[in-house]
């Protein structure tokens, strides 16, 4: 809080207490915040994936909050990247996304914001189960190249307005997704980006995630 009172803007590192483990985060809210997004990264990656923190940057710059967090722990990553044992437990990372929700929820400074999931890959599918499970309070859903099939038996339950982002030429993706866009009963769209592939690294594919990003959680937030 400044000396006018005000709460935001917030821009820290946050290390979060859950269940007797430490989860790692980033958070930043501009001052004229109305939402928060939390970020659900993919598989072997974490919450400094560079594609990640650039949707972040621009759902920052109009004026959406995030929070950027591991999934795992410092210890289970380490196993992780040997055995990789835990980057595909969607269960595991659905509830640690709830926990880390129900953090944010007894934090008083962040109880006007709406809350948001934004779900890359297998991050995806843990986001749309933790919104079925968590639907009184999470208000919007975007998937980027995730892997909403991994979610099927979640996705009647979810009641926020739900986002699929696809790259045109990652084919076996779309399809994965056209079959979880069915299953859906909230309010949805699936976009397709002519030419980018899963991890949208063609000139301009990100920028396009990230506006139509923007537009969803700015719309529904």
């Amino acid at each position: 809080m400044d000396k006018n009172g005000n709460l935001f803007p917030v821009r820290k590192e946050v290390l979060i207490k859950i269940k007797g483990k430490d989860i790692a985060g980033s958070m930043e809210i501009p001052a004229k915040a109305k939402g928060l997004v939390i970020f659900a990264h993919g598989s072997g990656s974490s919450r400094f994936s560079p594609r990640n923190r650039y949707v972040a940057g621009i759902l920052n710059k109009n004026n959406l909050g995030t929070l950027l967090f591991d999934l795992l722990t410092a210890e289970e990553e380490k196993v992780d990247n040997y055995t990789a044992e835990y980057r595909f437990n969607i269960k595991l990372l659905a509830e640690r996304l709830i926990d880390v929700t129900d953090w944010l929820l007894k934090e008083p400074s962040l109880k006007n914001l709406k809350l948001g999931y934004f779900g890359a890959s297998t991050g995806a599918a843990a986001a749309l189960i933790a919104a079925a499970k968590k639907s009184s309070v999470i208000y919007a859903v975007v998937s980027r190249g995730g892997r909403p099939d991994l979610a099927m038996e979640s996705l009647p339950e979810v009641k926020a307005p739900t986002l699929l982002i696809v790259g045109g030429e990652d084919f076996e993706v779309i399809e994965l997704n056209r079959v979880a866009y069915e299953n859906i009963s909230a309010k949805k769209r699936l976009e397709i980006i002519p030419e980018a592939t899963h991890l949208f690294e063609e000139p301009g594919a990100l920028e396009e995630v990230a506006l139509i990003t923007s537009k969803w959680f700015t719309g529904h937030l």
